[in-house]
């Protein structure tokens, strides 16, 4: 019987001023294509529909972050500095 994919985290704020941070964190059976952990991710903090700071790993993309609309590689060593490497860069950005 396969494994099955965990949710360990899964939380959406909207702003005063109607921007969005969402957080969702997956623990998987296997790593994604492009990534050596296996955790699956999507955090986001936008604003009208544009994605100001995104943290994700996407299949055969690997960890990478967008930053004002900028994609670059990101070096995710495990789910807390995940966060607080989001989180900061959502504060930057208030």
């Amino acid at each position: 019987m396969a494994m099955k994919a965990t949710k360990l985290m899964h939380d959406k704020r909207i702003l005063d001023d109607g921007a969005i941070v969402e957080m969702v964190v997956w623990k998987l059976p296997a790593p994604v294509l492009g990534s050596r952990h296996s955790f699956k991710y999507s955090l986001y903090f936008g604003r009208n529909g544009r994605r100001i700071v995104g943290f994700d790993n996407e299949r055969g993309k690997g960890d990478h972050c967008h930053l004002d609309g900028v994609e670059a590689p990101y070096s995710f060593i495990n789910v807390e500095g995940l966060v607080e490497d989001f989180l900061r860069q959502v504060k930057r950005r208030l």
